[in-house]
């Protein structure tokens, strides 16, 4: 923390790296989210853990809107500023955001509060009110984040993440418990004690904005001297206050409706599913949000694991692109993006073959609910491809708002929303298949963002996919890898039956454990061989990524490169 802004920007690091920062952050982050989960779905139940869903899915909406878009909006027009040397107009750039989510954050706060019981249903609204607070918070918190990610620098961001992420599993679980606790000694019926630990649970939520919010503010406070200091140096005419809300206005807009729409889906979802399962074919209200809460609350809790990359490469990139785009260095712009989806795709493919191939068993490890675990593999195994897709199309989407423009990313959102929700209506009316067609919907927006994004990527940029070197060759490494994961599989099940001596015994508890540290490592390892053989990443572009050195020492210590 007592590392100063200069020292990371004399270190010039590159964007992969500061992107493998945030990465191995979010990985961690939504890890510790997923492990909670664990214990707190025990305390509240499944109808519990629905209620906090519903809720949370809305909240989400609201916080897209007033602030969740903040970081990466702030960021591009910030380190624009910077790669121009304008500290000043940085700073007062810095403050006009303050000054917008206190406004805009104030009325989502009002609105997440006030009107709850037109948003979601009456157990659920009660949820909903205790995120009100939050809202507010996270505005300033998205702020911070900004300011220091413009200055290409993930380490604060990502700290403040995982204690943000501590903070709420530990409260979550704590808060959680007490009210139930409490609603079970005084008799609460069933219900009631589910309402009480989704509440706890959301409280948890607000008390790690609080606690990142405090860490973030610290770390501005260390770093101001300095600020200031390079602000007298800075003699560059100073933005008046109405070039100022133009730019952050005309920044962030595009960027929350591009975002808003971009999960606007997940929303829109719960209702016509709720709606659909209950009017339409009869389905109780508390068995309808249980069953959304596995579709959302479990199954794409895992998928989102892996997302975490094209999350904090996004983070990273746009504030890189920005200052490229400013500087009109264009073919630079274009490696840069190339060499990010590269990055990108060289864990997302991997990891959505993982997933097919293990979804039981993290299923079992990460909520082993015997009633629940075989649907919510299943629909592990249908979503996994979307892993792929959600990492691409967040990538694209960053890239388009890095290079100025912001307003495409909104118009195939829209789109893709609009076909993705006619899918969803036409399969829970005509088909059979339930909590299936979230997962197919699911698929054909993110696929669609894909698509669509790609094409004005092309058109816009002139940039244009090595699909060999980004899809084929990972892709064929990934399936050498899905071989050896099965073979591994049995393997493992043989011997562990074989050493209990019981051909039948079910794999769970330790034995489930030991099963999937040998099955991820030997795909690890095989994925990793099969990625430098097929020579998919040169020495240079390993060298570029998080231990990327060591990478390559051990591989030509091995042989493993096609050619020196």
């Amino acid at each position: 923390m007592d590392k100063k802004i200069n020292t990371q920007q004399k270190n010039k690091k590159n964007f992969i790296v500061q992107a493998g920062v945030l990465a191995a952050a979010g990985i961690v982050v939504r890890l510790i989210g997923i492990l909670y989960r664990t214990p707190l779905v025990m305390i509240i139940g499944d109808e519990g853990n629905g209620y906090y869903n519903t809720a949370y899915n809305i909240y989400t909406i609201i916080l897209l809107v007033s602030s969740y878009s903040i970081p990466s909006a702030i960021s591009k027009v910030i380190a624009a500023k910077l790669g121009m040397k304008e500290y000043r107009n940085a700073y007062r750039l810095f403050m006009g955001s303050i000054i917008y989510v206190l406004i805009v954050g104030g009325l989502a706060s009002g609105v997440c509060f006030f009107c709850a019981p037109m948003l979601v249903g009456a157990s659920s609204a009660r949820v909903l009110r205790v995120f009100a607070p939050t809202v507010f918070f996270s505005g300033f918190l998205g702020c911070l984040r900004g300011f220091f990610q413009a200055h290409h620098t993930m380490v604060f961001t990502s700290i403040s993440q995982i204690l943000e992420q501590i903070a709420n599993a530990a409260v979550s679980i704590g808060m959680a418990y007490a009210l139930t606790s409490s609603l079970i000694g005084k008799g609460a019926d069933e219900s009631s004690v589910a309402i009480g630990g989704a509440i706890g649970s959301a409280v948890g939520t607000g008390a790690g904005v609080l606690v990142a919010l405090g860490f973030m503010y610290l770390v501005y406070r260390v770093n101001r001297d300095y600020i200031h200091k390079r602000m007298e140096r800075d003699f560059t005419p100073v933005m008046s206050g109405i070039e100022i809300a133009k730019s952050i206005v005309g920044m962030v807009t595009p960027v929350v409706l591009s975002t808003f729409i971009y999960n606007l889906n997940t929303a829109a979802n719960l209702k016509i599913y709720q709606h659909m399962m209950i009017e339409g074919k009869g389905m109780a209200e508390a068995i309808a949000t249980t069953n959304y809460g596995l579709f959302s609350g479990k199954s794409m809790q895992i998928v989102n694991i892996p997302i975490a990359l094209a999350a904090a490469m996004s983070s990273a990139i746009i504030p890189a692109i920005a200052r490229t785009h400013e500087r009109g260095e264009y073919e630079e712009g274009r490696r840069k993006m190339a060499m990010a989806i590269k990055v990108t795709m060289l864990i997302a493919i991997p990891a959505a073959f993982g997933l097919c191939v293990f979804a039981k068993p993290i299923t079992m490890l990460l909520y082993p609910q015997r009633a629940s675990v075989d649907m919510v593999a299943s629909m592990i195994r249908v979503l996994s491809i979307t892993v792929v897709f959600y990492c691409l199309s967040t990538l694209s989407n960053a890239i388009l708002q890095g290079t100025g423009y912001v307003r495409k990313p909104v118009v195939n959102a829209a789109v893709a929303f609009a076909i993705q929700v006619s899918v969803l209506i036409l399969l829970l009316k005509f088909t059979n298949l339930g909590l299936y067609s979230l997962c197919i919907a699911t698929i054909t927006y993110s696929l669609l963002m894909c698509i669509l994004n790609g094409i004005s990527m092309y058109r816009n940029n002139g940039f244009r996919h090595d699909f060999k070197k980004e899809f084929l060759l990972p892709g064929a490494a990934a399936l050498g890898m899905t071989l050896v994961s099965v073979i591994t599989y049995a393997l493992t099940v043989y011997i562990i039956r074989l050493i209990v001596r019981d051909p039948s015994a079910e794999i769970s508890g330790m034995k489930n454990v030991v099963l999937l540290i040998i099955g991820v490592g030997m795909s690890a390892v095989t994925y990793a061989v099969l990625i430098l053989k097929l020579g998919v990443a040169t020495r240079q572009e390993l060298r570029a990524m998080p231990k990327g050195s060591v990478i390559v020492r051990i591989g030509e210590k091995l042989h493993l490169f096609p050619n020196k």
